[in-house]
């Protein structure tokens, strides 16, 4: 029984107090992502006259934040959980996770994209996507996975470590995917059909789903959750 307490004492010493650590730096960057895009949006202000063009950032407590910029917005959440990669991940054969278990470990900013009015106008239907997650660890390093650009630029996890300047990188590169991720004709068959109580719905406020890509999935690994 003493070795059993003893073992619990040291997971709750290393393990649990890494996973705390990083939640804790996790909200830290979700703020600065905030504080930086404000920032970005007020010096892109400067230059567009036009009041048509949304510009503006809505934060939903403090774990989530909201860019509305043009038809788009982009949604920055913070998972409330840390997530270890899984053992089949390439990553684990790098020596900074391999010699290091806790360098596995990391909290997850999410980039939702969707179109702005889906969200002002809560068309519950409409989709968004999956474009972008960062990655942090205990150790201040991060990685990220996603679409266009982020699907290259940001890979070392081993070396790369979060900026102003970096995170502003991302920021610019997420913006400038989803500005260039048009909405597209969905297929007629799929809308062709519609019932009285959709049709209604439809003339008083656009109920028919609306989505960038109609049938677009995003690929995601599975982790294990703490």
């Amino acid at each position: 029984m003493d070795d059993a307490r003893a073992i619990i004492v040291d997971l709750l010493l290393t393990k649990a107090a890494v996973k705390q650590d990083i939640a804790d730096y996790s909200e830290k960057v979700l703020a600065q992502f905030c504080s930086i895009m404000t920032s970005e949006l007020e010096s892109l202000s400067e230059s567009i006259s036009d009041d048509r063009i949304r510009l503006r950032v809505k934060e939903h407590g403090d774990h989530e934040f909201r860019v509305f910029i043009g038809s788009d917005v982009l949604v920055f959440q913070l998972h409330r959980n840390v997530f270890r990669l899984p053992d089949d991940n390439p990553m684990w054969k790098i020596p900074y996770l391999r010699d290091n278990e806790n360098n596995g470990y990391f909290g997850i900013i999410n980039i939702y994209n969707f179109l702005a009015e889906s969200m002002e106008q809560n068309r519950s239907n409409d989709p968004g996507y999956l474009i972008g997650r960062v990655f942090m660890n205990h150790e201040h390093h991060f990685m990220v996975e996603g679409k266009g650009q982020l699907e290259f630029l940001f890979r070392d996890v081993e070396k790369d470590e979060l900026t102003d300047e970096i995170i502003r990188r991302i920021l610019c590169v997420s913006v400038m995917y989803a500005l260039e991720f048009d909405l597209i004709t969905p297929p007629y068959d799929l809308i062709q059909e519609v019932s009285v109580m959709q049709i209604n719905a439809i003339s008083s406020n656009l109920q028919v789903a609306t989505g960038k890509r109609l049938g677009f999935k995003f690929k995601t690994n599975s982790y294990d959750v703490f």
